[in-house]
């Protein structure tokens, strides 16, 4: 802990970029950076868990409310698979009504329409909430799970690790130790899995680094021929309409506090191979510059986002702008599937790779 806050507090910018950077190097070789292409479907709106970050989530008695629909979903995966992706992003919420035969159905009903369609679905709130509802261990859960389909567990969720904080921003959702348990768990079965933090809301700076301590210790704790976290992302609170904004919490991450946060994850997560930075928080630019300070990923094109885009983020890219904006930035890039393993991009109707030379046309250096 003392460690990381002194090299938070002490060093200069330009010092933790450059340590970054050649710890980016170690993990991961190259002039790559990876990218993908992805669509994120929110199976319901309707949620308990009273996160004051979200504009997204409503009651069950909302005029709003909504579960998507089979023929809903036919139509969002015909278009994502016209754009080159094969992943379903697929989150929800902690729906009171819905339960393990539903999530199992669901995705069972999704592989028979599309078999070759990985789904990256739910997360530890959703699984520890399931688990809760219906009597079961989170391993009983995600053994469901993964016989009906899931391919992989995202990090949602995660917001900060520490207790003091999830119970002011997220009194509903399970505390801590469940997101880290059933992670745990995901790990012993072998689940690809992901880790994020989202800042700039009531946090510390000890937090923080309470959050990525707890991260790197878990990692540490899987299997070794367990993939467990293969990345790490970081967002920034979106404010825009909050009920924390409301309360007078407002995101006041500079980019320079996010460039040196993205450095300072590559330095003390020295076993979760990826870093990515969040453009569609932080702009373009500054996701930029973060792949000189540690980050050595783009994300996805995220065809569809509701979440975070309902509480202020309004960036967008397609296929051509993410990979222009990496060789603006002095990389190479790659295509990727959540297992991190390079890939081709099939035939489509909205996406290609483009080659170096043209993508550097009216370029746009970084530097």
């Amino acid at each position: 802990m003392e460690e990381g806050l002194y090299i938070y507090t002490q060093a200069s910018t330009p010092d933790l970029m450059y340590v970054a950077n050649e710890l980016r190097k170690f993990h991961v070789p190259g002039n790559k950076v990876t990218w993908q292409i992805d669509r994120n479907v929110n199976i319901t709106n309707v949620c308990i868990s009273g996160c004051k970050f979200c504009n997204f989530h409503c009651g069950l008695q909302s005029d709003s409310a909504f579960i998507t629909s089979i023929a809903e979903y036919k139509v969002k995966i015909e278009e994502l698979e016209r754009y080159g992706g094969d992943q379903l992003l697929l989150q929800g919420g902690l729906h009171p009504r819905l339960g393990i035969e539903f999530y199992s159905s669901l995705f069972k009903e999704l592989k028979s329409m599309f078999p070759n369609i990985k789904l990256h679905a739910l997360g530890p709130p959703e699984i520890a909430f399931i688990a809760k509802k219906e009597g079961m261990t989170y391993r009983q859960v995600l053994e469901e799970l993964v016989e009906a389909g899931l391919d992989s567990l995202p990090g949602a969720g995660a917001e900060i690790l520490v207790d003091r904080v999830r119970k002011q921003i997220s009194p509903g959702k399970p505390d801590s130790q469940a997101w880290l348990d059933v992670m745990a768990q995901a790990h012993q079965m072998g689940l690809v899995t992901s880790a994020t933090m989202m800042i700039g809301h009531i946090e510390t700076m000890e937090e923080r680094v309470e959050h990525l301590i707890k991260l790197r210790n878990l990692q540490a704790q899987k299997p070794a021929d367990a993939p467990g976290f293969l990345n790490f992302i970081v967002w920034t609170f979106q404010d825009e309409g909050t009920k924390l904004q409301r309360e007078g919490v407002l995101n006041t991450v500079t980019t320079e506090e996010y460039v040196r946060t993205i450095a300072l994850c590559r330095i003390m997560l020295n076993n979760i191979p990826n870093i990515q930075a969040s453009w569609l928080t932080v702009g373009i630019d500054t996701a930029q510059l973060c792949l000189h300070a540690g980050a050595n990923d783009f994300g996805s094109i995220m065809i569809e986002e509701n979440v975070v885009s309902s509480a202020g983020a309004k960036y967008k890219m397609d296929a051509y702008g993410i990979q222009k904006a990496i060789v603006d930035a002095g990389f190479e890039p790659q295509l990727r599937n959540q297992r991190y393993e390079y890939i081709v991009l099939p035939d489509c109707e909205f996406s290609r790779i483009y080659s170096i030379e043209e993508l550097k046309q009216n370029a746009s250096p970084l530097f």
